[in-house]
């Protein structure tokens, strides 16, 4: 029977490289940000009331969806989250 895998794992290969933590963050912020933006979609929010339900400007919008920008706080996560009626939720496995 051949071995369906050779070699490390990509996740290991990229703990070798250093840049795990980076590389899943980024993977991370990428998947809310679309996850926020389909969520406006479906409600037909645009920018400007999306950032009002929100309690924020646009460019910090902006800067929830912008999958580069990894600064992000949860409490903006959150407001988000509120702003389209889902609820945020954080897990450690």
């Amino acid at each position: 029977m051949k071995k369906k895998h050779i070699g490390s794992s990509f996740d290991s290969w990229l703990r070798e490289e250093g840049i795990y933590e980076e590389v899943a963050a980024s993977a991370i912020k990428r998947v809310l940000a679309r996850q926020v933006a389909v969520a406006m979609k479906e409600r037909k929010f645009s920018k400007s009331e999306m950032a009002r339900r929100m309690h924020t400007s646009r460019a910090a919008l902006d800067r929830l969806l912008d999958p580069e920008y990894d600064a992000i706080t949860l409490n903006t996560l959150k407001k988000a989250a509120t702003a389209v009626g889902r609820q945020l939720r954080l897990e450690l496995i």
